[in-house]
């Protein structure tokens, strides 16, 4: 049994999912977003530093995601994004977490089935692999979905290093 953290970082919120996996079963344990205060960013760093030592030290986890930084609009957003990730991963480190990284494109493949799927198609999907009674928040919907990914790449990665030594012919595998 591992228990998986998810982070979807903002500098205005930041969304997180706490997932428990086993073979692959996944338990939703909790989710939810953290609301920063308009201000400097700082302030709002240190918010989603604290924030996120409380969720770890209350929950447990030993992996973490942090979903990738995307080109946004301007260079200005891009800049607060990337800190408001580097608050996160900092946070998840400082407290010896493995973390994974995983672009938008990748996370929302791995729900969903496309690459190019919209909140809403994440919201229902992370609603059905967990088996909750509603759709979570847009921001804690594509954290947990990030912890989904994490939790089927592992696995897949678990089953290929517990088979014997693959063979290869011309370059492929047999």
């Amino acid at each position: 049994m591992t228990i998986i953290l998810g982070v979807d970082p903002g500098s205005q919120k930041t969304g997180f999912g706490v997932i428990e996996v086993e073979g692959n079963h996944h338990r939703y344990i909790t989710s939810g977003v953290i609301r920063l205060p308009q201000g400097p960013l700082p302030a709002r760093l240190d918010i989603i530093f604290k924030s996120l030592t409380t969720i770890i030290a209350e929950y447990s986890p030993l992996e973490a995601v942090v979903e990738e930084v995307f080109m946004a609009k301007s260079a200005g957003s891009a800049l607060k994004l990337g800190q408001a990730r580097g608050a996160a991963v900092v946070a998840c480190v400082s407290h010896g977490l493995i973390v994974a990284e995983y672009t938008a494109r990748q996370i929302k493949k791995a729900v969903v089935g496309t690459g190019a799927a919209d909140k809403a198609q994440v919201q229902h999907m992370v609603k059905i692999l967990l088996k909750l009674p509603a759709a979570p928040q847009e921001d804690a919907a594509d954290a947990l979905a990030a912890a989904i990914c994490h939790a089927n790449a592992r696995q897949g990665l678990q089953r290929m290093a517990a088979e014997p030594a693959m063979r290869l012919r011309r370059g492929r595998l047999k």
